[in-house]
């Protein structure tokens, strides 16, 4: 049965999780993870759908967190792996629970480590770190720049050198400053950090090179990655952990829809019943033109339409789209690649209801994760 024909039978509208090419990205990490005996760890702030957890753990080491709650959905739904968490800041009543579940516990300042370090220290099982800041990155738009100006993410140099005697328990850095990047840009950014934090990894037993890296794109230099982790890793004699959340979920999901109305102002509208501010908000936040099967870009197949959603916010506008065919009343549209930053973002502005999730089995099998429906938008209230 073809891939369209199964997305098109299913209610609209919802995500789903192709678990083949969740498998073909996983199988690529394993393959680092083997070349280098680095540490794989899934970021779950990308991709949150513990139910293929248990299939993600069988190629690569573990999540990392970026707070309490993913931290306890990756103790809860992968448990015996790999457990990292950082925060900007923890709260008093989040430390005690984060100590006892996770390995790893990254802290973004000098003065969270000195307000923790007597607790934490209690617990010798549990690995600590800090975030850097090299202040170099190569990302141009801001809001996912973590390296911007007067970023409050990351220790920059000139604080580390003022605060390096309280390094007591310190056993690791961790840095990210890409965002959907290839392999060069990490080894120009190392470059940067050993220049800057060269002299502190020789007394660390591990770092962490963050996310933002596109391993599993088919242009991605896979082989300069390994080069550089072992270089790392040799160096320095360190313990190196890499934690990618697009590479992980990138291509392998769909977002399907149908269409409500067609309308026409200057040109002709589709309203149709998925939301890019709620259910593909990286849409207007990044911004970008997610990809329709069948679709071309505006002007470039014979009918052209800009898609809407169904919320009052004027801007909720996915694209200009063109298709072989005219749009009609019920017909289904497939967005690919929403597996990632889609599920763990969306949200219900204007009662929206959120789309349930489907996976698509390696075996053409479709399952029903969740259904959400009224008490899903009252109870968020």
């Amino acid at each position: 049965m073809k891939l369209t024909e199964i997305l098109s039978a299913l209610p609209t509208p919802c995500y789903v999780i192709e678990e083949c090419s969740l498998v073909d990205n996983l199988e690529t990490l394993w393959e680092v993870e083997q070349k280098t005996g680095c540490h794989v760890l899934l970021a779950q702030k990308a991709f949150s759908n513990y139910k293929t957890y248990p299939l993600i753990s069988e190629y690569i080491s573990g999540t990392t967190a970026s707070g309490l709650f993913e931290a306890k959905l990756a103790h809860e739904e992968m448990p015996g792996a790999m457990n990292h968490v950082f925060s900007p800041a923890y709260k008093d009543d989040e430390i005690d629970e984060l100590l006892t579940i996770c390995d790893h516990i990254v802290f973004n300042s000098f003065s969270q480590w000195k307000h923790f370090r007597e607790k934490a220290l209690r617990y010798p099982d549990v690995s600590f770190g800090l975030r850097i800041n090299p202040e170099y990155s190569e990302i141009e738009t801001d809001i996912y720049n973590p390296c911007f100006e007067n970023s409050r993410l990351g220790i920059t140099l000139s604080a580390f050198e003022k605060n390096e005697k309280e390094l007591e328990g310190i056993s690791g850095l961790h840095f990210h400053t890409m965002c959907e990047q290839g392999a060069d840009t990490l080894e120009r950014t190392l470059a940067v950090v050993e220049e800057k934090f060269g002299k502190y990894l020789y007394n660390m037993k591990w770092i962490n090179f963050g996310g933002g890296h596109h391993i599993t794109k088919p242009d991605y230099d896979v082989e300069k990655l390994v080069t550089l982790i072992n270089r790392i890793k040799g160096k320095y004699d360190l313990e190196v952990y890499i934690e990618p959340g697009e590479a992980v979920a990138i291509d392998a999901g769909y977002l399907v829809c149908t269409v409500l109305d067609i309308t026409k102002n200057g040109m002709d509208i589709a309203i149709v019943d998925t939301s890019a501010a709620c259910h593909m908000p990286d849409v207007l936040e990044m911004p970008y033109r997610p990809f329709i099967i069948g679709s071309g870009n505006g002007g470039e197949k014979p009918y052209t339409y800009r898609l809407g959603g169904p919320t009052c916010l004027a801007g909720d506008v996915i694209g200009d789209y063109s298709f072989d065919k005219p749009l009609s009343v019920g017909d289904r549209l497939i967005f690919t690649d929403m597996a990632m930053y889609t599920t763990v973002k969306n949200n219900t502005f204007n009662g929206m209801p959120l789309p349930s999730i489907y996976i698509l089995h390696r075996d053409e099998s479709v399952e029903l994760v969740r259904k959400f429906g009224y008490e899903d938008f009252k109870s968020r209230l």
